[in-house]
């Protein structure tokens, strides 16, 4: 199908946390989300209007200590302005084309060559993936579809080979049937409370959702978790060990872990030695022994240096080593390859487009032999609506099975949208959402989120509910 952008419409509100969140090295107490419309037309005159939006979120893009976490958050802001003024530009000088077509033309501009060595790779990034998955959406609504059906129908004109040259001939035919459900894998911030005992009177939120861990895994079953880590080893061990306790008594035998670094690991031979001797520790022990994956430890610009991953297979050796942050560009999850990483992570502020191209690259490279590669569905506080259903959609259509989510735990339900339309969406998906005395919230039972509506609902990600637009679409 081939499209041009008529019009984009941006809007922004402050949003405040329920709970302190620390994000890398900023801990985020309010934050900006962000909305964008994208208005679409074909070559026979037909309209849609696609959405996306994401948080505007300080030092994980770029972590630059001298800037502050507004300066920051403008930054997010402006580069989906630039990329949504590029993407009107097209749309008046160059006519109608493919969704891919578009968005190669905005990539070039916005990003162009930049990589790990660029501060700002990622925060250029960030607004083409919102473009572009205000377009991707827009199309499956005109076609009356959704996106992994428009996507296997070739609605998008995605050519793999143009991000990754290995995957000439792979075809979006070849991604598996997408799951129905997918485990829930529960955030372990660094300030999170682990026990109800540990949470000073003046710190309760007693706002009818679980605040500390053992809350968290009695509330929604939980049975997978992703530990944060700061590469400081007496508060890691000490955390791990805690933590360790906590999901054995609850969860027992069938608990998973990954363990996150947030770039904080600078040392890999100590990282993986303090790893090694928690193998040990009664506490400890089974969470290291249930590690399905260690992401991101070194720096995004230390990633590719062979003299600081000297350590990697031995960290390796204890549970395959993702890359994260490091993932600025199309070639950076080959180049991580080559280090011996094992996977890379999906966010869809990175972008559509990438992931599918890096799961082109897996399924070429495991039909080689290269069986141990794969990717991992991360989180970048995925609210409800647009955010969390556009994820989850993009998620299952890469057959993924478990999922890191947060917003619900950071953020206290759809409360940041219009009432009338969080309550339509509550009776639009019930299998998303829950509603409780007029209190709509994300529906979590058995540790899983279930997608009916959501992987086969029109357009990306299924009804969708705007805090930008009057009525939901």
């Amino acid at each position: 199908m081939q499209i041009r952008v008529v019009e984009t419409r941006f809007a922004e509100r402050s949003l405040q946390t329920r709970l302190p969140f620390k994000f890398g090295v900023q801990v985020l107490k309010t934050v900006r989300l962000a909305e964008l419309e994208v208005v679409v037309e074909t070559t026979d005159g037909r309209r849609a209007t696609g959405r996306a939006s994401d948080l505007l979120v300080p030092k994980w893009f770029e972590k630059n200590p001298e800037s502050t976490p507004e300066q920051d958050a403008s930054a997010l802001a402006d580069s989906i302005k630039a990329a949504a003024s590029i993407a009107c530009a097209l749309g008046d000088t160059a006519g109608a084309h493919p969704v891919f077509e578009l968005w190669s033309v905005i990539h070039s501009e916005r990003v162009g060559a930049r990589d790990h060595h660029h501060a700002d790779a990622l925060v250029r990034g960030f607004g083409v993936a919102m473009v572009e998955r205000g377009m991707i959406d827009a199309v499956a609504r005109l076609a009356g579809c959704s996106f992994n059906r428009a996507l296997r129908d070739g609605l998008y004109g995605f050519n793999p080979r143009r991000l990754v040259g290995e995957a000439s001939g792979w075809t979006p035919d070849r991604l598996p049937d997408p799951p129905r459900t997918i485990d829930l894998r529960h955030t372990v911030g660094m300030l999170d409370p682990l026990r109800v005992s540990e949470i000073p009177p003046d710190q309760s939120v007693a706002d009818g959702l679980p605040q500390s861990l053992e809350e968290d895994i009695e509330a929604y079953g939980l049975s997978w978790f992703k530990v944060k880590v700061c590469g400081d080893p007496v508060q890691d061990i000490a955390r791990l060990r805690d933590v360790g306790r906590i999901v054995a008594d609850r969860v027992g035998g069938k608990a998973r872990f990954t363990l996150d670094g947030n770039e904080q690991c600078t040392d890999l031979e100590g990282f993986a030695g303090m790893l090694e001797d928690l193998r040990s520790d009664p506490d400890a022990g089974p969470l290291i022994e249930r590690l399905a994956l260690i992401e991101q430890p070194l720096p995004r610009r230390e990633t590719f240096d062979p003299g600081a991953n000297a350590a990697l297979p031995r960290l390796a050796a204890l549970a395959p080593v993702i890359i994260d942050e490091a993932d600025t560009d199309a070639d950076a999850f080959r180049r991580a390859i080559a280090l011996g990483y094992a996977g890379t992570s999906i966010k869809s502020c990175k972008g559509v487009f990438r992931a599918i191209a890096n799961r082109a690259l897996i399924d070429v490279r495991r039909a080689a032999g290269e069986h141990h590669l794969f990717q991992s569905a991360e989180d970048l506080t995925t609210l409800g609506s647009i955010p969390l259903q556009q994820d989850l959609a993009l998620q299952a259509t890469l057959g993924m099975t478990h999922v890191e989510r947060n917003g619900h735990h950071y953020f206290r339900g759809l409360d940041h949208l219009p009432t009338p339309t969080a309550g339509w969406l509550a009776e639009a998906l019930p299998a998303l959402y829950r509603q409780d005395d007029g209190f709509t919230r994300v529906r979590i039972e058995d540790g899983a989120l279930d997608l009916d509506g959501v992987i086969d609902g029109t357009g990306l990600g299924g009804p969708l509910g705007s805090f930008l637009a009057s009525e939901t679409e």
